[in-house]
């Protein structure tokens, strides 16, 4: 599940019919893995990363999420948001108010145990037992599971799937 992988994620794979419409948000898209597969939906993509990226068709952003640089998308909000092996507990609030109301949130990282599996291993980019339900307690949870996985490769991984209350 690394960067370089150009696979979508198979948890991004089995929630993201339910975003069937707008524009999703791809956050540290890396080599562009997801926004490419709603693009191919014909879906509209937003992708910010801290590295450039050529993501054709997406609008991207180069932003470093983490050097305390303002929220690239100010007010803007978004059918679905998207967030794989990328933790900044600082923009969870900014996560959850880039939904649209009926907006769908898939996020899927590292969790504490990760690090007898490689990196990451720093505790601050892993994820606590239950943190998602905790961080998006406010959004209606469709699917959530943590714990080790064996692929792509062994790893302890926390996933939700929830969606913004109202209607889109």
């Amino acid at each position: 599940m690394g960067h370089g992988s150009l696979a979508p994620s198979g948890w991004v794979l089995r929630w993201a019919p339910l975003i069937t419409q707008g524009t999703v948000l791809d956050v540290a898209c890396g080599n562009g893995r997801h926004a490419n597969l709603f693009l191919e939906r014909k879906l509209k993509v937003a992708a910010v990363d801290r590295d450039p990226q050529q993501i054709s068709g997406a609008r991207f952003l180069q932003v470093d999420l983490e050097d305390g640089s303002p929220w690239p998308f100010p007010g803007e909000q978004f059918e679905g948001v998207v967030v794989t092996n990328y933790l900044n507990r600082e923009i969870f609030p900014e996560i959850q108010n880039s939904l649209k109301p009926g907006g769908v949130l898939i996020y899927e990282t590292f969790m504490l145990g990760n690090e007898k599996f490689g990196k990451p291993s720093n505790p601050a980019f892993l994820l606590r037992p239950g943190e998602l339900l905790d961080a998006f307690r406010d959004l209606t949870v469709k699917g959530f599971e943590e714990g080790e996985v064996l692929e792509p490769k062994p790893a302890m991984i926390q996933r939700l799937c929830a969606v913004r209350a109202g209607k889109g």
